[in-house]
């Protein structure tokens, strides 16, 4: 079983509009609502492809409940969510048809207490005992330390289970002493976290302070994996138009998939690349497209870019 944590879980509403203009109103097309926040959307992908899979974190409110109806009725996912008094946050996307670009509304969350975060912590550290895999992904709610993920890498650690953590800023920062296995920023928040323009430079870095592994995406760009087996670069065949706002968390799927399955790297890289380009063929987050991982998964190019650094 692969668990994925969402601390800050959303009811997810995509708008589709022709074009997306500001200081003017726009007639909305297609809408999609439902259960949401970068590890639900990792859930979905993994249970997609047939894998056991446990989605944990925080919920509340109407909000809260209406992604939980989602998971459950619609979806099929387990659910492990543990309520807090506040309103879960909603976020909107809105994909404009003329260049299918996605503009993204992201509200901040919840409060959330320091006794809903003992019982989450006690929830996660039952749940942990079962997981082959845990994959911690998004941001934090209000009200939650910036050391949150450190404090479940490290209790995922003590029971010998790897992570992948998918963050940015001060908590991804503040993770790295509990020496998640793979960590998995994009370009702009490596660049961010870390004040290297250079991916492989600023991937080093984050091994200094303590990653085992970081993989870096950058869109079109493909993926810069620096592990302790050296470093590669993973590189689809094309570029495709579409909503690339559920491509990094298809890639993280693919990344537990590959911890859970002991994969090699460059198997991995591949696979995380394909199923990333399906997602983004895809109008909302959390789904990809078969045929365009069916053509991208023997099509990808990974390259061996030289030996690793010790660490």
């Amino acid at each position: 079983m692969i668990l994925t944590v969402t601390l800050n879980a959303a009811l997810d509403v995509t708008y589709g509009v022709d074009s997306l203009r500001p200081r003017t109103s726009h007639r909305v097309g297609a809408v999609h609502r439902r259960a949401g926040g970068k590890g639900v959307n990792v859930a979905r992908v993994l249970a997609g492809r047939g894998r056991a899979v446990t989605v944990t974190g925080l919920v509340g409110g109407p909000t809260g409940a209406l992604v939980r109806e989602d998971l459950r009725t619609v979806h099929g996912l387990r659910d492990a969510l543990v309520p807090v008094s506040g309103e879960s946050r909603r976020t909107v996307t809105v994909v404009s048809g003329d260049d299918r670009d996605a503009t993204v509304f992201n509200e901040q969350g919840p409060q959330v207490s320091p006794s809903e975060w003992r019982a989450f912590a006690g929830r996660f550290a039952e749940l942990v005992r079962e997981a082959s895999v845990v994959a911690l992904c998004g941001s934090l709610p209000p009200g939650l330390p910036s050391d949150a993920y450190a404090q479940l890498v490290a209790r995922a650690a003590e029971t010998g289970v790897p992570t992948v953590l998918d963050t940015s800023g001060a908590p991804l920062l503040d993770s790295l002493g509990a020496r998640p296995d793979v960590v998995k920023p994009n370009a702009a928040e490596l660049a961010s976290a870390t004040g290297c323009e250079d991916a492989a430079a600023g991937a080093e870095r984050l091994r200094g302070l303590g990653a085992r592994s970081v993989v870096v995406s950058s869109g079109p760009g493909g993926l810069l994996a620096v592990t302790p087996e050296g470093r590669r670069r993973a590189v689809p065949p094309e570029r495709l138009a579409g909503n690339p706002t559920g491509a990094g968390d298809a890639c993280v799927a693919a990344l537990a998939a590959g911890l859970a399955d002991g994969a090699h790297w460059g198997d991995v890289l591949s696979d995380a690349v394909a199923l990333s380009a399906a997602a983004v063929a895809c109008p909302v987050a959390g789904d990809v497209d078969a045929a365009t991982y069916e053509r991208f998964r023997t099509t990808v190019t990974v390259e061996d870019l030289h030996a690793p650094q010790p660490h």
